[in-house]
Formats: structure tokens, sequence, C-alpha cells
């Protein structure tokens, strides 16, 4: 295996083959034509650009002779990615020059410390580390982007348009603001406005609740001593591994016999169950890095334990309350079996319920795909802007001193 023919030839098949699977759905999914893979030509082609890469390394060059050589096999019906009858000759071509470039340049960089003939331990995991990389940020990309985007075009399609090719994911850009008819239906007539409100004010409760709880306790089991202080820091976890819905049955009954079932009191008591163990532990993770010695000198110079926490420990601590804040906030966001379970008056579901209670025969589908866009954005957006905290706040207590 360990040598540089085998193992271009085999890393060229697969990424090939790979990224004729992706441009195939990705073309079929924006222009509404069948595009489909194919296997033989795939490998033909990835065998070859995957031993060309050990002679020649020009990136540009090798990228523009793969794609006329991708194109004419195209042309000629043999090519890598298959199309239907009436699919134009245009969106051939740049099917198979996208291939070819998605290929070639990849490719190149993968197989850059690979050389003709045998190759030491060192330039072979290098590769295959590349490979895998590469494969990895591909795969899990487009099972993630493909799903969001049928989400996102189905929900700007009318009955009509899904009726007559549930499958065509293509829009009209002409219809203008009626592309999102959808939408406003569901703030007009379905009252989304409203679990857009109640699912962030929970969520905004929930993360004080769990905040208020969990830092003196992290904080007790990193610095404080007591008898059962280690059985207690390893048990923390315990409670989280607990599935819900083992616990489903009994909240049910408690809740209904103490009248919180149905109420946002309910919902606000029991969320913090499921998010305190988890903020728990990455808190007490963090505060066992922090120097002991400030708080020592804060100590010394006649502040309380409390106030150390709050003018010590707390600033400091920051990073790791933000990145747990808001994973704290993204559970609540998303729970969804809680809300399920307790919850049937629809003026107080939050976004979840109320996106399930769009899964119905008399909803059209473009509505509960238009549900849960609206769900999923704005945990995306406050995800993808205060990720840096998030790392930051994981990251930053793993190593003491």
């Amino acid at each position: 295996m360990r040598n540089g023919y085998l193992t271009a030839a085999i890393i060229g098949w697969f990424w090939a083959f790979t990224i004729a699977i992706i441009v195939a759905v990705i073309m079929s999914f924006s222009t509404g034509d069948p595009f489909r893979p194919s296997f033989w030509s795939s490998l033909v082609l990835g065998l070859g650009v995957g031993l060309t890469t050990l002679f020649f390394r020009d990136k540009r060059l090798l990228s523009l002779a793969f794609s006329v050589v991708a194109v004419i096999i195209g042309l000629a019906g043999f090519g890598a990615i298959l199309v239907g009858e009436d699919v134009s000759l245009t969106m051939l071509i740049v099917a198979n020059v996208l291939f070819a470039i998605f290929t070639a340049w990849p490719l190149l960089v993968i197989l850059d410390s690979l050389v003709p003939g045998p190759v030491d331990k060192h330039e072979f995991e290098e590769t295959v580390i590349r490979f895998l990389t590469g494969f990895g940020y591909i795969f899990f990309t487009t099972i993630v982007l493909v799903p969001f985007y049928v989400m996102v075009m189905t929900s700007l399609k009318n009955q009509q348009e899904l009726l007559q090719n549930p499958l065509d994911f293509t829009i009209d850009l002409s219809k203008g603001l009626d592309l999102f008819r959808s939408y406003f239906e569901l703030f007009g007539d379905f009252g989304f406005g409203s679990y857009l409100w109640t699912s962030f004010y929970v969520s905004v409760i929930t993360v004080f609740i769990t905040l208020a709880f969990s830092i003196p306790g992290a904080y007790a089991v990193a610095r404080l001593r007591f008898r059962g202080r280690a059985a207690f820091g390893r048990s923390i976890l315990l409670i989280y591994m607990v599935p819900m819905i083992v616990l489903a049955l009994p909240i049910y009954i408690v809740f209904s016999m103490t009248g919180l079932r149905n109420t946002i009191l309910g919902i606000v008591l029991i969320y913090p169950v499921t998010t305190i163990p988890v903020a728990l532990y990455m808190l007490q993770g963090y505060f066992r890095g922090l120097p002991a010695e400030v708080e020592e000198a804060g100590l010394m110079d006649g502040l309380s334990r409390l106030a150390v926490i709050w003018k010590i420990t707390l600033p400091l601590a920051l990073p790791a309350l933000a990145s747990v804040s808001l994973y704290v906030f993204m559970i609540a966001w998303n729970e969804f079996l809680l809300a399920l379970m307790l919850l049937d008056d629809p003026s107080k579901f939050t976004l979840t319920r109320g996106v399930a209670s769009l899964n119905s025969s008399e909803v059209p589908r473009q509505h509960l795909m238009a549900g849960a866009v609206i769900a999923t954005l704005p945990i995306m957006a406050l995800f993808l802007g205060l990720e840096r905290f998030m790392t930051k706040g994981l990251t930053a207590g793993s190593v003491k001193g």
C-alpha cells in the first residue's frame, strides 16, 4: 500500500467518485434536471488524474487539461456525470467542468507528498490524513447543506408546484415577494411570532437559572473541600446521561397533579433540569484551570468568598460563561420532547412545538418547511456569531497554569 502509484490511484478514484456524487446532487437540485454519477467513468478518470498528479504539479494546467478531457468524454456520453435526455448541452458542460476542477485541484494538494514508487511512512500517513480531512469536510458539509437547501427551496414554493413535481427544487425569482407567502401566512395565520417570543424568553430564563445554580455548584466542587466532593464531581454527568424519555411519564404525572402542565412556568422549571448538569461539568473544569493564587490574594486582602467569586473568578471566567450560556440557550431553544408532552394550548407553544403542529395533512408542506427554517435560522445566526467565544470557553480551562 505504501507505494506512490497505488496510493495515488486509490485515493484518486475514491475522491473522483465522491465529487461525481456531490456534483450530480447539486446540479439536480439547482436545475431540476436529472444528473447521476457514473461509477466506471469516475474510476477511470480518478485513476488517471491521481497518477498524473505524481508527475505534474501545476494546479491550473492540470485542472484545465482535465476539464477539457472530462468535457469531451462527457459530450461523448461516457463522462463521470450522466444526464437525462432533456438536459441542455450547457448544463452538461458545466457539470463536467465542476467535476474536473473539484477533482484535479484538491488531488494535487492531497497527493503533494507522494512520489512515484515507494514512499516512507511519514509521506504515506500525511497523504491519508489530508484525504480523510478533505473527504470529511465535503461529506459532512454536503449532508448538512443539502437538506437545508431542500427545506428552504420547498418553503418558497406553492402547493401547485409541489404537486406537479415534488423533486423540483428550483425557484422562480420573478414572483418577487410572493415567494415568501408561506412565511407571511405563518406569522399572520399561525401565530409564529408568539412562538418565537415564547421560545426566546424561555431560553433566556433557562440560561439565567442554569448559571445561578451551576456557578456556585461548580465553584464549590472546584475550590472548596467537603466530604463527598469527589463523588459529587464524578456523578454530575450521570444525571445528564439519564434519557429524558425515561422520565417523561413521571414528569407528566407530577406536573398534571400540581397544575404545572400546559403552563410556561412548568416549562421554565423543567428545562434547567436538563441543562444544569452539563453546565456544572463544563464550569468546574474551567474553574479548576484558573490560578488559585489570585483568589487567595483576594482573601488575604479582606474580601469574602462571595466577593472573590464576584470580583475575581467570574471576570476571569467570562469566556466559559459565554460558551455555557450559548450552549444552554441552544438546548432550551431546540428542546422538543418536554414541550410536546407538557404544552397543549397553542397560545403557549414554544417554537419547536409550533413547528410540530404544522406536521398535519391539513397544513401544506411548504408551511412546515417554512416553520423549520424560522426555527433554524436564529439559532444558526447566534451560533455563527458567537462561535469564537464558545470555542475559547471550551478550551481555555483545558490546561492548568
